[in-house]
C-alpha cells in the first residue's frame, strides 16, 4: 500500500525523524491559512502517488500566503503528468504546504529488503535528488548499502560508516546517525516494503532534514496496523485495481490487450512471459487464487474485462485445490451473464480436467481450448490481433 508524503512525513516525525513544518491542504483558502502560520515563503507540493512532480509543475515556490492561494488554485484540480504516472496522469486533489529551508547538499536515504540476503538493507548515496535507479545504472559505486536484523536495527555504527560515506561533515554526523537510525525503526515497526528519503538535506546551518519522503507498506503486515488502512488514498490506486481486491483477487492492470486469468503467482508470470513469447502482449496480471469459487472467477472475469484494451482472453489453471470443472462452471456463468464478446482461449490441466473441458465444450459458447501454454498462448495472440 501507498500514501502520500506529508502521511510519510508524519510517520517519519512520530520517530523524530526531522522533517520540515507543513501541513496538508484541500483548499486554496487552506494553503493561504498553512502558508500565514508557516510564515515567509513556502513550497507548495501535489500530493500524488508518483515520482518526477517537480518537472511536471506540481511542485512550486510561493513568495507569501496569497502567492500560495494563487498557486494552490491552479494545481488542485490539473492533471499531473510524470514519467511515473503514464500519459493519463493523475487528478491532484491534495497538496503539501511546507516550509523553505536553505538547502547546502541534497543526499539520499532509503530502506529496501534484499530478498537474496534476506534482509533489509540501508542505502545512502551522496547523489540524492536523483532517481536512485538513475544513479544505480550509471554510477553503482555512489550507493553505499548496510544490511540489518529487524529485531536488532541499524547498528549506530552502521549509520555512522553510510553518514561519514556520503560526506556528511563531522558536525552534523550525530543527527544524521539518529535521522538514519529513526528511518530504520519506522521501517521495521510499521512492516514497511520500502522507506525512502529523496532528498535528506543538510542545510546551511548544519541540521539535516528528510525535505522528501515515501513509504510503502507490505499489504500482509496491515493486518497489525489497522490504523494505517485509513491512509489508503482509492482515487490513486487503478479502479479495477481497487474492485479486484474487494474480491480477493490480486489483478494488476498492465498495457496489453491479451487478458489472462491464471491460479498461482508463479503460473501467472509464466502466461504473461509465453504470451510476450508467442508476440502478443499482456493486459493484465490476475490470481485467483487456489482456492477460488465460482463466484470469484465470475468476478474476476468481470473486472478483466472491464479494461477496454482487452481483445481476446487466456484463461490458463492447474486445477489442484480450484478444480476444473469449478472454473468452467464460473467461466461459462461469467460468459452468459456478461454478453462476452471477446474470443476465448482456455488451457487447463489438473484435477477434473475432463470434466471442466466438457463442460465448456458444451455451453453452446465461443471457447476454444488449447492443448498446451505454447498452443494457447499463439491461438490467444492471433485472435487479440
Amino acid at each position: 500500500m501507498k500514501i502520500h508524503e506529508y502521511q510519510a512525513k508524519a510517520i517519519l516525525a512520530q520517530f523524530n525523524v526531522p522533517v520540515p513544518r507543513g501541513a496538508v491542504a484541500y483548499t486554496a483558502e487552506e494553503a493561504e491559512t498553512a502558508a500565514k502560520e508557516i510564515g515567509g515563503s513556502v513550497v507548495v507540493k501535489a500530493q500524488i502517488h508518483a515520482g518526477g512532480r517537480g518537472k511536471g509543475g506540481g511542485v512550486k515556490i510561493a513568495k507569501n500566503a496569497a502567492d500560495a492561494a494563487a498557486i494552490a488554485r491552479g494545481m488542485i484540480g490539473m492533471k499531473l503528468v510524470t514519467h511515473q504516472t503514464g500519459p493519463e496522469g493523475r487528478v491532484v486533489q491534495r497538496l503539501l504546504v511546507e516550509e523553505t529551508l536553505p538547502i547546502q547538499r541534497e543526499l539520499y536515504l532509503g530502506i529496501v529488503l534484499d530478498r537474496v540476503l534476506g534482509l533489509p538493507v540501508f542505502m545512502a548515496s551522496a547523489a540524492g535528488g536523483m532517481e536512485i535507479e538513475e544513479v544505480a545504472a550509471k554510477n553503482p559505486e555512489m550507493i553505499l548499502k548496510e544490511s540489518f536484523r529487524p529485531g536488532i536495527g541499524l547498528a549506530p555504527y552502521q549509520a555512522r560508516k553510510l553518514a561519514f560515506g556520503i560526506g556528511i561533515p563531522p558536525a552534523s554526523a550525530n543527527a544524521a546517525v539518529a535521522a538514519m537510525i529513526a528511518l530504520a525503526k519506522a521501517y521495521v515497526e510499521r512492516d514497511a516494503s520500502l522507506a525512502e528519503i529523496n532528498p535528506f538535506i543538510l542545510t546551511k546551518e548544519g541540521k539535516v532534514y528528510a525535505l522528501d519522503a515515501k513509504i510503502n507498506f507490505d499489504d500482509n503486515g496491515l493486518y497489525r496496523h489497522k490504523e494505517l488502512l485509513d491512509l489508503r488514498d482509492l482515487n490513486e490506486e487503478d479502479p479495477l485495481e481497487v474492485e479486484a481486491s474487494r474480491y480477493g483477487l490480486n489483478y494488476i492492470k498492465l498495457d496489453g490487450n491479451v487478458g489472462c486469468m491464471v491460479n498461482g503467482a508463479g503460473l501467472a508470470m509464466a502466461t504473461m512471459d509465453i504470451i510476450k513469447h508467442a508476440g502478443g502482449s499482456p493486459a493484465n496480471f490476475l490470481d485467483v487464487g487456489g482456492g477460488a469459487t465460482a463466484e470469484q472467477v465470475k468476478n474476476a472475469f468481470r473486472i478483466l474485462l472491464s479494461d477496454k484494451n482487452v481483445r481476446a482472453v487466456l484463461i490458463n489453471i492447474f486445477g489442484g485445490i480450484l478444480r476444473c470443472d469449478t472454473l468452467a462452471t464460473g467461466v461459462v456463468a461469467a460468459a452468459r451473464d456478461l454478453n462476452i464478446q471477446a474470443p476465448i482461449v482456455v488451457r487447463m490441466e489438473g484435477t477434473n480436467v475432463e470434466l471442466g473441458r466438457k463442460i465448456l465444450m458444451e455451453s453452446g459458447l465461443n471457447f476454444t481450448v488449447g492443448e498446451d501454454m505454447r498452443d494457447a498462448a499463439e491461438k490467444v495472440v492471433k485472435l487479440a490481433a
